[in-house]
């Protein structure tokens, strides 16, 4: 389920929901102009993290944003499998240019 984030401006989240109630989130900017996207933080609970659930997570938002190249500023341990695993490469740069006029992101499902 696709939400603002209250990170702040141009950044959503995708919200995990699992009865009713959420479990988890994925907190990312993409920007439609440029076609680059960045996933800043990746949050599972305990008893979700080993069922597949984090690949569901990050194959709903690639289609979500289908023409988008996804990268990410996370190096925590447990989500660098995950990354990895979906191939999605550390970001080594900031934010893209068109950030500072606002970052374009999908909330429809």
């Amino acid at each position: 389920m696709p939400s603002s984030s209250p990170d702040g401006v141009g950044t959503e989240c995708l919200l995990l929901v699992h009865i009713r109630r959420v479990i988890g989130l994925v907190t990312y900017r993409a920007c439609d102009e440029c076609a680059e996207g960045v996933i800043t933080d990746v949050v599972l609970d305990e008893p979700f993290r080993d069922c597949g659930l984090g690949t569901r997570a990050l194959s709903h938002l690639r289609s979500l944003h289908p023409d988008v190249t996804w990268r990410t500023t996370l190096d925590a341990r447990l989500t660098r499998a995950l990354l990895r695993r979906m191939r999605i490469p550390k970001s080594t740069g900031g934010r893209c240019s068109h950030a500072r006029h606002g970052i374009v992101a999908s909330t429809s499902l």
